[in-house]
């Protein structure tokens, strides 16, 4: 009902601008409803329409499990790498956000064909899930990572989101293609500092860094375990 309220007036000028609507209120006048009584049923109708049409425009919300209580077990293994119990609060929360920021930019991603590309040939998003897993093995380290978690990864996820709203409209104009071009661009360079992100986090176990930074955007990887999936992760 609330939302009925504060929509109200959108609900009216849709009502009477959809053709749907406007057939409908026109042929029960034609049989005699009466105006008021016509008025009424266009307006649920064009209500539900309104709401319906609402709904399907927004975008699917990536589906993220809710951060899990604490195990017995991990936090055993927060208290020997020296977490106190306000560390470990503030620690899970923190790579809980990440972990949604990496699964919306990946959604993201695939809903282009040029940020397919591009993050095909960064391998960002390989990258931001290899050094999630990296953060969660070492969650001392986390002051070490800032950057990546408050600024590269929500800005990168933020400007992919932007980019395909703006590559969705029916009509671009030359503008338009400007716009996409150089969002393209900053994209890729925020790609690039993710990898950044990544070799900076390795650097006790990397000599040549340009060298790594090039491997690591080709393919990274793994001894022990895949990096491929971070929603199950437990934190």
């Amino acid at each position: 009902m609330d939302n009925f309220i504060k929509n109200f007036g959108d609900i009216l000028k849709y009502t009477f601008t959809t053709a749907s609507t406007i057939v409908v209120f026109l042929v029960l006048l034609v049989f005699d409803f009466g105006f008021w009584p016509s008025l009424i049923i266009s307006l649920i109708i064009g209500s539900f329409l309104y709401f319906k049409k609402d709904k399907s425009d927004k975008p699917a919300k990536t589906k993220v499990q809710r951060l899990r209580k604490l195990t017995p077990e991990k936090e055993a293994f927060y208290k020997s790498k020296g977490l106190s119990k306000e560390e470990m609060k503030f620690f899970r929360e923190t790579m809980q956000t990440a972990k949604v920021n990496i699964l919306e930019l990946e959604q993201n991603m695939r809903k282009s064909t040029k940020l397919t590309a591009i993050e095909k040939r960064n391998n960002t998003i390989h990258l931001a899930k290899a050094l999630f897993k990296e953060i969660t093995e070492e969650p001392q380290r986390l002051h070490e990572v800032d950057k990546f978690l408050y600024v590269h990864l929500p800005s990168l996820k933020d400007l992919t989101a932007k980019y395909i709203e703006v590559d969705n409209h029916e009509v671009k104009h030359k503008s338009t293609f400007s716009v996409l071009a150089e969002s393209a661009e900053t994209i890729d360079g925020m790609c690039n500092l993710i990898a950044k992100d990544y070799v900076s986090f390795k650097s006790e176990e990397i000599e040549d860094i340009e060298l790594e930074m090039e491997l690591a955007k080709k393919a990274i990887t793994r001894d022990n375990h895949s990096t491929d999936e971070i929603n199950d992760e437990e934190l």
